[in-house]
Formats: structure tokens, sequence, C-alpha cells
């Protein structure tokens, strides 16, 4: 797999990095800059909004997030996704200041840009 088949849109369902596993959806949006970096965007809960930049190698991607909180504090982790085929993603990841007993995990699968368009 190439990077550059990552880059598109993508359904997320994923669980907090705490005890109760609160389990929460989103949108994951992937695309690359001029270095071929992968640079994404997440909409939790179509209301907050996460950024993050990384990289792919041996279809593994990586990516320090960050967030401004309802705080305002402003959020840092890392996730680590093992891309299973180029449509479906399967990861964990840590917030800094998160449960250090507990990791977050996450499933994105790629939504067919056509089929989106027509609901």
């Amino acid at each position: 797999m190439e990077v550059h088949e990552l880059v598109g849109r993508y359904r997320v369902v994923g669980h907090n990095q705490n005890a109760e596993h609160i389990k929460y959806t989103g949108v994951l949006d992937l695309s690359l800059d001029v270095n071929n970096r992968v640079v994404a965007k997440w909409l939790i809960h179509n209301s907050q909004e996460q950024w993050g930049s990384g990289f792919f190698k041996d279809n593994l991607l990586v990516i320090n997030f960050n967030y401004r909180g309802d705080d305002a504090n402003v959020y840092k982790g890392v996730v680590v996704y093992k891309c299973l085929t180029k449509d479906v993603l399967d990861g964990f990841w840590s917030e800094k200041h998160g449960d250090p007993q507990h990791l977050g995990s996450e499933q994105c699968f790629r939504i067919d840009v056509e089929t989106s368009s027509l609901n």
C-alpha cells in the first residue's frame, strides 16, 4: 500500500482513553502535504475539531494530534493505525494527560464520496 491511497474521508467509531471506554463517532479527513506527510483532521460528534500530522510506513500510519478542549486547554496525543486495507484503519491512541492505565481505540471506514453525495 502507498501513502497516497489513504487520502480521503473516513467514518470514525472509537472509545475514549478511560475506564468507561465512552464511545464516540466522527469523521476523519486524510490528505498529504508537499512532502507526502499525512495531514489529518477529525470532527468528533459534529463539534470537536482535532488536527494532526504524521507519516506512513509498512502499512502503519502514525499521527501526532491536538485539539482545544471545552476548558480552552490544548490537548496532545498520538494515534497509531494499522492500515488493514486502503479503506479500513484499525487504531489505538493515547493523550499526554489521559488515563495511563487505558488506551483509546478507533476504527475508520472509508466513505465512498459518490455514494455519500447522494444521501
